[in-house]
């Protein structure tokens, strides 16, 4: 009879960040394991709080599915004997199965005659497999382990007790010395122990013991709250997802309330006041029509009992906090940014990269040599704002609230007299701060961006601390899909190639010491990176090979050949100009002169003077349209030489005995190839086989 299973971890509080990612493995680890193990089972839920991962499983079988295999022995000739008898090979594979040479059958794979057996694999009974569960349980991995006591085993946080029931019956295991039972806890202040009759009624019986175990309502619950608050102040809550994601993983019952501060404190800037609600407390800033009030939005572990206590207390430590910030706004405001900027020559940005003033001078100097290569206007702009990008770095505001970093150096760059430009450009030159998170707007805050993040990615793995696994440390992938998407956002025709050459240059002339080698890591870190921007556009793996493998180029034109392609690759009227353009490219290993130029008086016969006069005539035209990154056009014009190329191959010996023929005719192949390449290498694309 079919039974439910329950299985719960019971935690000291688990970090927030760490809850969904362990909910989700523990549920993915269950499926896997039950399909496995062939358990059958109607569904699969999971759940999770700060103190508890756990997983319902509903209707499971009691035995697992028997099945009947087909087991492969050694090919007829070893089974055999001259004799026609059975050897000791046909004998060892039959016992091994547990049958005999009466249960062989022959069966023909390939031309050669093998022997096989059926066996009957019975089903064992569910309860039996159960224990297995402690090493889904083991195998759940966080971003940070601790051991604790004496225990050997590394988790988040230590473990308090193990719920294992099967029915209600207890699926015994151990694991840290805790023993499996069937009593879970309720919410740590408002309840107690709790004894779990059966599996079913596990969430409702958390709930009517202030626990919400399913994340989802939690939210949902938050969500109704924050709505009901809303309309009776009249006032609108900004809610941020990864805000409301972390404040739901941070209790087990929810209860949303109003706080205020004095009004005074909206004297400070926007950004401070939110950073210190939001990042700090984890509570949600107040609005009305856009402008902040003197209010936040908490929400409380646990119900409405002495919430005054609790507003009162959550007041109380967000008005010392801004009081900090406010003492510390004011002390900046009474010096300048030369004050500042001379702090940063006695602090070191890596140890092997030397200071924050010697990494300013140099993405001042990357900076400016992009605004020529740009041809910007705003050259004097980009200039300042490299020279003082870092200052704010030295404030007391962004020391005591590091997210702040470039939002106070736009406010104190304003209030110092900077221009709206040179302000704007240090806040954006920090974006993005995610993958897909916002990029700069302006132009000089674009390249400031730019040149920041190539400084550091080319520094960091010019000295050897180059990423590896889910080790970055220094944020070298984040940053470097950053200075792609820029890039390719803005259109700009500089090379990827181009701007790693101008980096290490400025680490030349800086005299810091760069490893062997260091480009080439460069370039094939950036190649990564483009790759992963490709397919996040849905950019096959090959054609991404094909585009960026031999030169990554200007971004947005590679990714618009990588389309094309794309296209392309799935067209049957493109089938014979792929053969054709490919079969060049296949030749091209062959050349052994790449300096020999093409000889006309050797031509032999019509087709090959066809080609080389067709390549001759499409070549500039050709280059035009490469240089307007037109991918499409660029690619017909080298499918019209499709015709030309057959009749080349199909009438002409390459590979001719005559060795000035054979060169001559591989230095037509070397031209092509060269126009092909500028392209993409054709020959890394899994072309589709048509039929």
């Amino acid at each position: 009879m079919a039974q439910d299973v329950l299985i719960e971890i019971g935690l000291e509080e688990l970090p927030a960040r760490f809850i969904d990612d362990a909910e989700a493995q523990i549920l993915d680890k269950t499926i896997k394991w039950l399909e496995n193990q062939r358990i059958a089972y109607s569904s699969a839920v999971s759940f999770s709080t700060p103190r508890r991962l756990a997983v319902l499983i509903e209707g499971v079988a009691d035995t697992q599915t028997s099945i009947e295999e087909e087991a492969k022995g050694p090919a007829l000739k070893i089974a055999k004997d001259d004799e026609d008898n059975w050897t000791k090979a046909a004998e060892g594979f039959t016992r091994g199965q547990g049958k005999t040479t009466d249960d062989i059958y022959i069966k023909e794979v390939n031309g050669t005659s093998y022997i096989y057996v059926k066996k009957y694999i019975e089903g064992k009974t569910v309860q039996s497999l159960l224990p297995e569960f402690k090493d889904i349980i083991e195998s759940i991995t966080f971003g940070k382990n601790m051991r604790w006591a004496n225990e050997t085993l590394r988790y988040a946080r230590p473990i308090r007790w193990l719920v294992a029931l099967y029915g209600n019956e207890v699926i015994p295991f151990e694991i840290a010395h805790v023993k499996t039972s069937n009593f879970t806890y309720g919410h740590r202040f408002l309840s107690g122990k709790l004894t779990i009759e059966e599996p079913k009624k596990y969430e409702q019986l958390l709930h009517d013991n202030y626990v919400i175990a399913n994340a989802k309502k939690r939210e949902a619950k938050i969500m109704e709250q924050l709505e009901a608050l809303q309309a009776e102040h009249a006032f609108q809550i900004p809610v941020d997802k990864d805000l409301l994601n972390e404040v739901r993983n941070l209790v087990e019952y929810p209860t949303a309330f109003v706080g205020n501060f004095a009004t005074s404190f909206l004297a400070l800037p926007k950004e401070v006041l939110i950073t210190s609600m939001a990042e700090h407390q984890r509570y949600f800033p107040v609005e009305r029509d856009g402008e902040l009030l003197p209010h936040f939005i908490g929400v409380r572990n646990g119900d409405e009992h002495e919430l005054q206590t609790v507003i009162r207390g959550n007041e109380k430590v967000l008005r010392a906090r801004l009081a900090d910030a406010e003492f510390f706004f004011e002390e900046d405001k009474k010096h300048s940014i030369d004050f500042f900027q001379e702090k940063l020559t006695r602090v070191v940005f890596q140890e092997k990269l030397g200071t924050y003033t010697e990494k300013v001078n140099r993405v001042k100097a990357i900076a400016t040599h992009l605004a020529k290569q740009l041809s910007l206007k705003e050259g004097k702009e980009i200039e300042r704002a490299a020279e003082i990008s870092k200052f704010d770095l030295m404030t007391n505001m962004v020391n005591e609230f590091t997210e702040l970093q470039g939002v106070m150096g736009e406010k104190y760059a304003a209030y110092f007299g900077e221009s709206k430009e040179v302000s704007q450009a240090i806040r954006e030159h920090y974006l993005p701060k995610q993958s897909h998170g916002e990029l700069p707007v302006s132009t000089v805050g674009a390249v400031l961006s730019i040149a920041d993040k190539i400084d550091t990615i080319a520094g960091c793995i010019g000295v050897g601390l180059i990423p590896s696994g889910s080790q970055d440390p220094y944020a070298l992938r984040r940053q470097a899909m950053g200075i792609l998407r820029i890039l390719k956002e803005k259109n700009w025709d500089l090379t990827v190639e181009s701007l790693i050459d101008d980096a290490l240059t400025v680490f030349e002339r800086s005299e810091l010491p760069m490893n062997a080698g260091a480009k080439d890591e460069l370039l094939a870190f950036f190649a990564s990176r483009a790759g992963y921007l490709m397919r996040e556009e849905n950019i096959d793996t090959d054609i991404i090979h094909a585009v960026v493998d031999n030169q990554i180029g200007i971004i947005h034109f590679a990714v618009d050949k990588a389309h094309v392609l794309s296209k392309k690759k799935a067209d049957d009227d493109f089938k014979a100009s792929q053969e054709a353009l490919v079969r060049v490219l296949n030749l091209e290993n062959k050349v052994e002169d790449k300096n020999h130029k093409v000889d006309t008086v050797l031509f032999q016969t019509e087709s090959e003077k066809a080609l080389y006069d067709s390549v001759e005539t499409i070549k500039s035209t050709y280059e035009d349209y490469l240089k307007a990154q037109n991918s499409e056009k660029a690619l017909d014009v080298l499918a019209d030489l499709s015709d030309d190329i057959h009749a080349f191959f199909d009438h002409n010996m390459i590979m001719d005995d005559n060795e000035k023929v054979r060169k001559n005719r591989l230095s037509i192949i070397h031209e092509l190839s060269s126009l092909i390449l500028q392209y993409a290498d054709l020959r890394k694309i899994a072309w589709k086989q048509h039929a």
